[in-house]
């Protein structure tokens, strides 16, 4: 595996010591997310490498990002990531749990973010720094919600990205706290593939929907231009 940072247009993240490496998942995520509520602060649940953070960092004039980490290398590295980038003096990296996060913090955000552990099946590794990034049970679906509830300010926006599958589930639990659906984004690999992820972004107030679906290649390496569009101010390159 190539020890190599992954270079962005502004900001260099290095991975090397994070089970979950940069995927597509992540970055789309931080391109979509909307900053046009130009949030004063935005914290990142379970940010690994910290690139939610970072490209939070880039798009938004925030004062205060925080995010948090529970996996020791992974935290390491996010600190490290953090340091290393233009917009450290803004960007702030705390080693605990989400729960535990909860219980020591009193604080509204303005937007919060968060690229979930997916997997819920038994199966697991011999990695444990692995399992915690990729299985559900190290961070729970309830647990997000209630963190929602406890720091979301009432103008603010949460951003998610889930399988499809998971998709209307999760609408349905967050709608029993009043966090409503506003705008979703449907990825799918090609034309021919089937959806695979949703973003969604929820927020304490009731409205019509924004659904959209983004097919990110036409064929392997050609990218749509909608997809380019998305992600050009970070990939080297779009």
């Amino acid at each position: 595996m190539s020890l190599k940072p992954f270079q962005f247009k502004q900001f260099t993240v290095n991975q090397y010591k994070c089970a979950m490496k940069i995927g597509t998942d992540s970055v789309l995520l931080g391109a979509w997310t909307s900053i046009d509520h130009n949030p004063f602060n935005i914290l990142d649940i379970g940010a690994g490498t910290g690139i939610l953070s970072l490209m939070m960092a880039q798009r938004s004039k925030a004062q205060q990002i925080e995010a948090i980490e529970i996996d020791d290398n992974a935290f390491e590295q996010c600190a490290e990531n953090f340091e290393n980038s233009p917009w450290n003096d803004r960007l702030f990296c705390f080693h605990a749990s989400l729960l535990e996060y909860i219980e020591a913090v009193d604080e509204k955000f303005d937007l919060i973010i968060c690229n979930p552990p997916f997997y819920s099946e038994n199966y697991k590794t011999n990695d444990i720094s692995r399992d915690l990034a990729r299985f559900s049970d190290a961070m729970p679906m309830e647990h997000i919600i209630f963190a929602v509830i406890s720091f979301l300010s009432q103008k603010g926006k949460f951003s998610i990205v889930l399988p499809f599958k998971e998709e209307n589930k999760y609408i349905e639990e967050a709608s029993l706290i009043k966090l409503f659906p506003n705008r979703i984004l449907r990825i799918k690999g090609n034309p021919n593939s089937e959806i695979k992820r949703s973003l969604i972004e929820f927020s304490f107030r009731e409205s019509e929907i924004k659904t959209k679906e983004l097919v990110i290649e036409t064929e392997r390496h050609q990218y749509t231009q909608e997809y380019i569009d998305l992600t050009k101010d970070f990939y080297l390159k779009m």
